[in-house]
């Protein structure tokens, strides 16, 4: 008991020290099949989040959120009736709230890793601080510190996760590059944040770059896996 109100005052803590995190709370009109508009978007974004697809955040309440809805509120133990209401609503916002700690927690980490092996050298094939990293083989090395698989092969990762634009990247999202100018993934490294990445370089082993020109000529795209 003493360990959950410990978490519990952190969360509260956490949502007034990281401003950066969306913390909008659906309104208070209930919600149910056939409603529409931008409460429909953040229900089905939120629920979407914290595990219970209904598909694409198209502002229509329709069957699928509905069920989807229903599962949330069995597994939180609410009334079951694929409503939304203030019950359901307060406790989405913090499963999602709670949700959004444990992913800047879990990035958070992942940088922290990520940095640990600098200037570790580079070896083709490598996927080892003891034998030396190949881009691929640093990424899945760093990420499955932190509890999380990747395919060994650069191009196997770009087809997990999520799809991000350029213009919404964020810290830990994986970024890709295609040397050849072809758009076929040949190199990987992880988003720091401030327009940098790293990676496993193979004329400098793992380094930090700043995706400028050059970078920008041979990008192919992002992977969200968190």
């Amino acid at each position: 008991m003493k360990k959950r109100i410990i978490f519990v005052f952190f969360v509260i803590i956490f949502m007034f020290s990281l401003p950066n995190l969306a913390q909008a709370a659906l309104g208070d009109s209930t919600l149910k099949l056939g409603s529409r508009g931008q409460d429909v978007v953040e229900l089905q974004t939120k629920i979407n989040y914290v595990g219970f697809n209904v598909g694409k955040a198209d502002g229509i309440f329709g069957p699928m959120t509905k069920q989807s809805v229903i599962n949330f509120q069995r597994a939180y133990r609410l009334a079951v009736d694929g409503i939304v209401g203030p019950n359901t609503v307060k406790a989405l916002n913090q499963a999602y709230l709670l949700k959004q700690l444990q992913t800047q927690n879990k990035v958070d980490s992942i940088i922290a890793t990520a940095k640990q092996y600098l200037g570790v050298k580079y070896q083709w094939g490598g996927s080892t601080p003891q034998t030396g990293f190949d881009c691929s083989g640093y990424t899945s090395y760093v990420f499955a510190q932190n509890g999380i698989s990747l395919p060994r092969i650069s191009r196997d990762q770009y087809t997990v996760g999520t799809k991000v634009a350029f213009a919404d990247l964020q810290r830990g999202d994986l970024v890709f590059f295609s040397f050849e100018g072809n758009g076929i993934v040949s190199h990987v490294g992880i988003y720091l944040g401030d327009g940098q990445f790293i990676n496993a370089s193979s004329s400098k082993g793992v380094t930090v770059y700043v995706i400028g020109p050059y970078w920008k000529s041979v990008y192919v795209g992002a992977r969200r896996v968190l």
